[in-house]
């Protein structure tokens, strides 16, 4: 018989024990289960502050808009996978950020609660990667520094991919109407996100040295770190103040807002064909009719908001000819939204603002350039529309806009950026650089009234109109729209579900600030400091991790 030592011909060629099998045991490893479990309470309590973390961020951005939060939330997720495996790091981060896209994203919830949380998995997967990061780098010195880097990587990401990106989420948009602000007329909304991370850093190192200094380590030297990172944090966050917000027109114009209203909110907003056209030419109609009469000033141009006609009107004459008599009506220019069959390609739509002149009628136009995935067309629809019959219901996708939206509306020439667009930096950075001397946001969001939506849209309208200091104008077809200054100030707004009529003179300007002329060059280079801050990290860790263990033969060797 072979004795203990020896290994039979059977045990040598007889495979491996399976992990979590009986035999797994003999090994002194335990089972996959056992392993899952220990993990699951080592963890429980770091996750559970990551979702509290990322509670509190949600609740930074409208319509709660406790912007100290955003600061605190970053420091928080910091701490929290600092020194931590990338593995770990990455569980925290997806920990932190599922609550978060869930609580901010509610407002889908009109689609779907499935939506909703389908959106969030995805949207945290690139905050697990950011998590991952931070834990690696956590160990360089200035972390706090490329940890604010790679927050601009995840963002730079998540604004591009898939189907074109989601910027919902920024920590910029969550600082509209906060010390950090003005930063976006140097940097846009980048820089803006990098002060607010680098600001909640600079609060986790001091953290860190707090703790240090409580444990006894490094006495008086101990206090300078930690005191320097508030301070600097400090600095960082009132630099803002410092940041001339240029808000002078070199001339202005007097505008009319239109809001109609709908029948009723969710995705059946539209009602009967024609209602909500109707509402916006008896609004138009009431306002030349106060005009005439006196009691209001006439206006240079009118604008109506996005969908403002629900039907073609170069399809259907009983939509053109409403359109056109309202225009007739108040005498001067408007700007109006509508969906309108594409001209070369059958089947399709153009989410379109049309500028119709009260004599030669419908003229210039601009088409949505990036219409919404799932909402305004369906990506993979043969395949995709078999398994969740809901996507039946957007029956034609929107063909995307291949052009600026800067129009010339009366007097004015104005920048048209239809809905969702003014989340994406390239499209609003573009439009103003082609000669928009103020914005214009036309909106539909009937879907999504009484859920925060619109708030959060128009905090990003505010964060726009200090970013390239311009004006912007939003009109929405039952809310809210608003007139906001070029130094983000809301100067009038509406209440949602109401029909409305604003009238405000804004400025028209032709200058253009330091984030006009640099674009995505800041945004660029700092993503590309986090990542490579991150490459230096692995990089150190491989280097560092051979000479340990060669250290830990030789003991055992002199053993």
């Amino acid at each position: 018989m072979p004795s203990g030592s020896e290994t039979t011909p059977e045990a040598a060629t007889a495979p491996p024990t399976a992990v979590g099998a009986p035999g797994a045991a003999a090994t002194g490893r335990p089972g996959r289960a056992v392993r899952l479990a220990r993990l699951a309470r080592r963890e429980a309590a770091r996750t559970a502050l990551a979702a509290v973390g990322g509670t509190a961020l949600a609740l930074a951005f409208p319509p709660y808009d406790l912007w100290p939060l955003s600061v605190l939330a970053v420091a928080a997720l910091a701490l929290l996978t600092r020194g931590r495996t990338a593995r770990q790091g990455a569980w925290t981060g997806f920990a932190f950020a599922l609550p978060f896209f869930f609580l901010l994203l509610r407002w889908l919830h009109v689609v779907g609660y499935d939506a909703v949380l389908g959106l969030a998995v995805v949207e945290a997967l690139f905050v697990a990667a950011l998590g991952a990061a931070l834990a690696v780098t956590s160990r360089l010195p200035a972390w706090p520094l490329w940890g604010a880097c790679l927050w601009i990587a995840q963002e730079w990401a998540r604004d591009r991919v898939p189907f074109g990106g989601f910027p919902w989420g920024r920590l910029a948009f969550a600082n509209t109407g906060s010390p950090f602000t003005p930063l976006a007329a140097l940097g846009g909304a980048p820089l803006v996100t990098f002060a607010v991370a680098l600001s909640g850093g600079l609060l986790a190192y001091a953290a860190v040295a707090a703790v240090r200094l409580r444990s006894g380590a490094g006495g008086l030297r101990a206090v300078l770190p930690g005191a320097g990172a508030v301070a600097l944090a400090a600095a960082v966050t009132a630099a803002g103040f410092a940041v001339p917000v240029p808000t002078k027109g070199d001339d202005s114009v007097d505008i009319a807002i239109i809001q109609g209203n709908v029948e009723k909110p969710g995705m059946d907003f539209l009602g009967r064909p024609l209602m909500v056209l109707d509402n916006h030419v008896s609004a138009t109609l009431k306002l030349a009719r106060d005009i005439r009469e006196g009691k209001t000033k006439k206006p240079d141009l009118v604008i109506w908001p996005e969908n403002s006609s629900d039907l073609d009107p170069f399809q259907y004459t009983q939509a053109y000819d409403r359109i056109d008599k309202a225009v007739r009506a108040v005498g001067v220019p408007v700007l109006v939204g509508a969906l309108v069959d594409h001209p070369g390609k059958p089947g399709f739509i153009d989410n379109m603002g049309i500028v119709w002149d009260p004599t030669t009628g419908p003229g210039a136009s601009y088409a949505k350039q990036h219409p919404v995935p799932f909402g305004e067309y369906v990506p993979f629809r043969q395949e995709l529309s078999k398994v969740i019959t809901r996507l039946q219901r957007v029956p034609r996708d929107f063909y995307p806009g291949d052009h600026t939206g800067v129009l010339q509306v009366g007097p004015a020439r104005l920048g048209d950026v239809i809905c969702f667009e003014v989340a994406y930096d390239e499209i609003v950075h573009d439009t103003v650089r082609a000669g928009a001397r103020a914005l214009v946001v036309q909106t539909n969001n009937a879907t999504y009234g009484r859920t925060g939506q619109p708030e959060q849209q128009l905090a990003m309208s505010r964060l726009r109109a200090v970013e390239h200091g311009r004006a912007v104008v939003t009109a929405a077809t039952s809310g809210i729209s608003a007139v906001v200054a070029p130094d983000g100030r809301v100067l009038q707004r509406s209440k949602e579900f109401t029909q409305d009529v604003i009238t405000a003179r804004i400025p028209l300007r032709d200058g253009t600030t330091l984030a006009d002329r640099a674009g995505a060059a800041p945004e660029w280079a700092l993503a590309i400091v986090g990542l490579l801050s991150c490459a230096a990290a692995l990089l150190i860790g491989r280097r560092v991790r051979p000479e340990g263990a060669e250290k830990n033969m030789d003991k055992k060797g002199q053993q």
